[in-house]
Parts: C-alpha cells; sequence; structure tokens
C-alpha cells in the first residue's frame, strides 16, 4: 500500500518549496520519501526528482507545436499524462514498495476546479492503484490581508475540494512572512477556524466598490458556511516545528498513521535524545517535536 500527498495550490503559493521542505523532513524521521514532479511547466527544481513528467512532456514543447497559451498547453498536457498513465505507473512501481509519495502538481486552478484530468489521474491512482492520499492545497497567507482575496480562497478552496473528492488539508503558506504585509483585520483565528464569516461581510463592506456587490458577498460568505468544509492551518516550511504538525494532519487523512507511524516516532526520539552537535543544532525543534507527533 502506498502512501501520499497531492500537493496543489495558485501559482506561488509555495508548492515547490513545500516538495523540498517536507520531503527532507520525511527523511530526517526516517522514512523513505519520494518526490514526483506532474507539473510539465516546472523546470526548475530544488529537489531530487524520482520521476519527472517533463521525460514525457513538456509545457514549452506544447505551446510551440500546437499554437496554445500556458493555460491552454497546461490543460493539453494533463490530458495527455491521462492518457499515458501507463507510462506514470511504470515509473512509480519501482516505488510502491517502501516510499512514501509526494505529488508536486501544477499550479493552474481550473484543473482542478473544473477540468476532469487531474481528477481522473488521481481517481485512477486511489481506485486502482491502491495509492492512499491526501490533497494538501497551499493558499498564500497573505490573502488573508484583504477580505476580497480571502473571500475568494474560501470559495477556491471549497471548490477544490468538492472537485477532487479526497481528504483534504488546506494550508496558510508562508505564515513567516504574513507581517511584512500589515495588520489583519482580525485575529488570526478567524481566518484559520472560518466560523463567523458576517464580520468578513462588515470588512468588505467598508469598500466602496465591494458595498455595491453586498448581497453577492453575503450570499457567497453563507455558501462556504453552509458547506462548512472549510479551514485552515498555517505553515512556515522553515520551522519544523510547523512542518511536523502539517505531518500529524496528513497522516490522519490518507490513513498514513494506522501503517507504520510508530516506527517514525521511535525514530525521531532517538533523533532527539542524540547530543551529537550537527543534529541539535541543525534542527534546533526535534526535542519540542518529539512530544509533538
Amino acid at each position: 500500500m502506498v502512501f501520499g500527498q497531492v500537493v496543489i495550490g495558485p501559482p506561488g503559493s509555495g508548492k515547490t518549496t513545500y516538495c523540498n521542505g517536507m520531503s527532507e523532513f520525511l527523511q530526517i524521521i526516517g522514512r523513505k520519501v519520494a518526490v514526483v514532479n506532474l507539473d510539465p511547466a516546472n523546470d526548475s527544481l530544488p529537489y531530487k526528482c524520482a520521476v519527472n513528467i517533463e521525460d514525457l512532456i513538456k509545457l514549452e514543447d506544447v505551446m510551440s507545436e500546437h499554437g496554445l497559451g500556458p493555460n491552454g498547453g497546461l490543460v493539453y498536457c494533463m490530458d495527455y499524462i491521462e492518457k499515458n498513465l501507463d507510462w506514470l505507473k511504470s515509473k512509480l512501481e519501482p516505488l510502491e514498495k517502501d516510499h512514501y509519495i509526494l505529488f508536486d502538481f501544477p499550479g493552474q486552478v481550473e484543473l482542478f476546479t473544473l477540468h476532469s484530468n487531474a481528477k481522473n489521474i488521481i481517481t485512477e491512482m486511489t481506485t486502482k492503484w491502491d495509492y492512499r492520499l491526501a490533497a494538501v492545497h497551499l493558499v498564500d497567507a497573505h490573502l488573508c490581508c484583504d477580505p476580497g482575496k480571502y473571500l475568494s480562497a474560501l470559495l477556491l478552496s471549497l471548490s477544490t475540494m468538492l472537485h477532487l473528492e479526497l481528504p483534504h488539508i488546506n494550508v496558510l503558506s508562508k505564515i513567516d512572512v504574513l507581517a511584512s504585509y500589515g495588520k489583519l483585520a482580525f485575529n488570526l483565528d478567524f481566518y484559520t477556524d472560518v466560523q463567523d464569516l458576517t464580520y468578513l461581510q462588515f470588512d468588505l463592506n467598508k469598500d466602496p466598490f465591494s458595498a455595491k456587490y453586498r448581497k453577492l458577498t453575503k450570499d457567497l460568505c453563507e455558501l462556504v458556511e453552509d458547506f462548512a468544509l472549510v479551514s485552515f492551518t498555517t505553515l512556515n516550511i522553515q520551522d519544523k516545528e510547523s512542518v511536523a504538525n502539517i505531518v500529524k494532519l496528513v497522516d490522519k487523512c490518507n490513513g498514513y498513521v494506522f501503517s507504520g507511524i510508530e516506527g517514525d516516532i521511535n525514530e525521531f526520539m532517538k533523533l532527539a535524545a542524540r547530543d551529537l552537535d550537527w543534529d541539535y543544532y541543525r534542527y534546533p525543534h526535534l526535542k519540542a517535536l518529539a512530544f509533538c507527533i
């Protein structure tokens, strides 16, 4: 049985950085990790790539050959991947025995809200290949600084959850630089818990442009609240404790917690108990994290 994460989110939300940091963290706690790049436009990878979709198809070649723009080219590429899943399966088979897999998907949001190709690829993995996957949906935390953008992030997250039908975690990424964008109108808990959006409506109505669409805003907020599905956790990829919290959540979502996490805890405790300077100074949160997982 293969466990892993489907890493998605808008462009610039930090998916590739997340895959790099998460793979390093998981290796530290004793897991064998493979990162699979399924973004045909991602030609600058900071991590060691176990499978690279550019070996099958490249966005640049598609745009040149078919006269498509970036968006149309990405849709074409995902359709092509869907029709060549046997190629992907053959590349993944050597990893299936003992690897935890991170899938780095493209950032085009239409692929996860409108088109069926990405969903069909994931469904093939979860139903026919028996992969246990959880979606990790990254949203840039700076969107919280603008009520209109935050509402858009809520709608995007909800739409993605309903479309993919996967165990799902929404993450406010880059939380460490949020303060540089200004003071939030409400406490951070308001944006992560998504409990009462009445206050968000009030904040939006302060803007003359947004006030014209007061009823639409009210209906959209009620839509999000009625589904009661969207909430966020925060992430600072540089902070090991923050990454460990994501690992705990994902392990519960995809079921890994029931089939092997005990080994990870034991390994983590061994690392935390060491007095080696390399471990302690390079990963200063290890000792605290051992009691968090």
